[in-house]
């Protein structure tokens, strides 16, 4: 196999070895069994440099996507398995990778000998199973699976050009940390995936996928003090809230009937999330009761213009930075910092048309409104 050309792949490879058997040692401690294979830092320096590669390149126009999973074909559950191994290449990437670019599906990468290659394709992985995909010409995200029900997966790293951004595991034990922003980190929290505070995670990620841009405001159940902070009359109120989520949450069933309410969960979540889209602010009650959606965020009587924002990344070496909120983007996010400015016991939820996403809270630490910048965790 050629040497590996890509800089960062080479930079990352023995920090990220240590992470995954460091989360070994842990399972192992607890007494967990059937975890993926643990890969060394040649073999992620590998995966790493053939995806960045592959990553640049286009089959009939349409960019490469894809997702490599390094296990063997028995630690998979139903593989489908080729006649013959390809290579790991970026060209050999590129060509396959049309068939594997849906949500959920995985090229397997093994060993073979002193080679990796890619043995098949798999929908099941095992926990701790190191997972790279494509998002984007250049932009790699390294994951894990969590090993819990529903196959969701923990962000490790991004890479974007030469930039490596770490995720850093201490983020949500800092004073002021969301829930929200602990649960998409993800290294403490227990909770499950079906759990409120997730389904928020689920709302941030559909919110950005829909790629438009949009706002969510978050407010305390039963209160009406956040209407003195948006122009009334909200110009697509819901009368009575709409509640089909908080339902859902209520009446989660046990088997066999889990995956048919799962699927409720994500065309519910997808729906307002969609809602988002349109101009204004779409708002819900922490108990996920929809009020309306299109609302115009402004300062509240008698309260002061927000001068001052604290921003930080959930990465390592991140530092955090006071800024004016003009300078954290357009519209949406002045005027949602304005919102958490004015209305303490809520958040904002942002997504750019670029990507970023932006989680606003009031800090009493720092008595001033705290920024997230979380697109790293939810790529």
């Amino acid at each position: 196999m050629r040497e590996p050309a890509y800089p960062a792949a080479r930079n990352v490879a023995y920090k990220l070895e240590e992470y995954f058997a460091r989360y070994h040692r842990e399972a192992e401690q607890r007494g967990e069994i059937g975890m993926a294979p643990l890969p060394d830092a040649a073999t992620l320096e590998q995966v790493i440099d053939a995806a960045f590669w592959a990553s640049l390149l286009r089959e009939e126009g349409y960019e490469t996507r894809i997702s490599l999973a390094f296990l063997a074909p028995e630690d998979a559950s139903q593989p489908l398995r080729f006649e013959r191994s390809l290579a790991l290449e970026p060209g050999r990437l590129t060509k396959v990778a049309p068939a594997v670019e849906r949500a959920g599906i995985h090229l397997g990468v093994w060993r073979n000998g002193d080679e990796l290659r890619v043995w098949g394709t798999t929908r099941t992985l095992p926990p701790l199973c190191f997972v790279l995909e494509v998002a984007a010409p250049g932009l790699l995200v390294i994951k894990h699976h969590r090993g819990d029900e529903l196959g969701k997966f923990l962000n490790v790293a991004v890479l974007e050009g030469d930039q490596i951004k770490i995720v850093d595991e201490n983020a949500s034990s800092l004073p002021d940390c969301p829930e929200l922003l602990s649960s998409m980190l993800g290294f403490e929290s227990p909770a499950s995936w079906t759990e409120p505070v997730n389904v928020l995670v689920q709302l941030a990620v559909s919110m950005r996928g829909h790629g438009r841009g949009g706002s969510l405001l978050v407010v305390p159940p039963g209160s009406e003090t956040w209407r003195e902070s948006v122009v009334q009359p909200v110009p697509y109120a819901v009368s009575p809230a709409f509640s089909e989520l908080s339902e859902l949450l209520r009446e989660r069933p046990d088997d066999p009937g889990i995956d048919r309410w799962q699927e409720s969960l994500a065309r519910a979540v997808d729906w307002i999330a969609g809602l988002t889209a349109v101009d204004g602010a779409a708002v819900m009650t922490r108990d996920h009761d929809l009020l309306g959606f299109g609302a115009k965020i402004a300062r509240r009587k008698m309260w002061p213009q927000v001068e001052e924002v604290m921003v930080t990344e959930p990465i390592e070496g991140g530092t955090a930075a006071r800024v004016r909120p003009e300078q954290l983007g357009g519209t949406r996010h002045l005027s949602a910092a304005q919102f958490v400015h004015d209305q303490r016991d809520s958040i904002a939820l942002v997504a750019s048309q670029d990507g970023r996403f932006t989680v606003f809270a009031w800090s009493g630490c720092e008595e001033m409104v705290h920024a997230h910048r979380v697109e790293t965790l939810l790529l």
